[in-house]
């Protein structure tokens, strides 16, 4: 998906909300548990709930490789789902890859073509040309980890190199000179912002995926404070207080509240 259709989708619903498909099987209703594919079943009735209010939905790939095949056919059957049913809505690949040039070339295969999702977040620990095999489809987007929500972010994330930016500033300023770097996004923790500021010295423009929006203690008012742009440039993801709000039959029901809910406050902003 081109970025045009998804800012016309953030205008059209009034709405930055990426809603986080972390499916962990112990945690959907029990009664969905008697389908021959729970997991997809759990998110097909969420999608269906919530997809007025998000402009994008991000499966976290572990929870479904932990299933095995399973898992794999859940993933499938997902984001066929999503293109099949709503087109319009830009499909994340939560998959954090990050290795040596072929291996990103499979990766991004594995993601861009078989399974057709918009775009995919990859870890930059390993340099351009593990980022660069992803960047060559120019009709998705690369969403870079730069500074996660994480406690342990500031391990690595905010040291200063021997340029005096800190690692995460690094990173960015390098990504601007990578093949196709116009096709990248970021990961931007909420817990952080504090940092959008300088964030938005180097990358005004781009689209940064945001999560830790709720369930981790990220403040929408200041994420939006900070980091909005002309075009919003901002995807601000919900998870586990979407998708648990409630583990009865009404598991859905509640969830688009939530998204609702969240829609209407991101509303004010855009």
């Amino acid at each position: 998906m081109e970025l045009p259709k998804l800012i016309k989708q953030i205008r059209i619903k009034k709405s930055f909300l990426c809603v986080g498909l972390d499916t962990d099987l112990a945690k959907i209703p029990q009664y969905l548990h008697k389908q021959p594919n729970p997991v997809f079943e759990f998110n097909r009735q969420i999608i269906d709930a919530t997809a007025k209010y998000a402009v994008a939905f991000k499966p976290n790939i572990a929870f479904y490789e932990a299933l095995g095949i399973q898992g794999w056919e859940a993933l499938k059957d997902t984001i066929t789902y999503l293109n099949d049913q709503y087109p319009e809505i830009f499909t994340i690949a939560d998959a954090k890859r990050g290795d040596i040039g072929n291996t990103a070339s499979k990766y991004a295969q594995a993601f861009f073509e078989n399974l057709n999702f918009d775009a995919i977040t990859v870890a930059p620990y390993m340099g351009k040309d593990s980022i660069e095999p992803f960047l060559s489809y120019t009709n998705k987007h690369t969403i870079l980890l730069v500074l996660t929500s994480n406690k342990g972010a500031f391990d690595f994330q905010t040291k200063i190199d021997v340029q005096n930016d800190a690692l995460y500033e690094s990173v960015l300023k390098t990504s601007k000179t990578w093949n196709n770097s116009k096709q990248l996004m970021y990961v931007v923790g909420a817990t952080k912002p504090e940092y959008f500021k300088s964030i938005r010295k180097i990358v005004p423009n781009a689209f940064l995926l945001v999560p830790g929006v709720g369930a981790q203690g990220g403040n929408l008012k200041d994420v939006c404070q900070y980091g909005l742009t002309k075009d919003c440039g901002l995807l601000v993801n919900s998870s586990r207080g979407i998708l648990y709000a409630a583990n009865g039959k009404d598991f859905a029901k509640a969830a688009e509240l939530k998204a609702k809910a969240l829609q209407e406050e991101m509303a004010s902003y855009v």
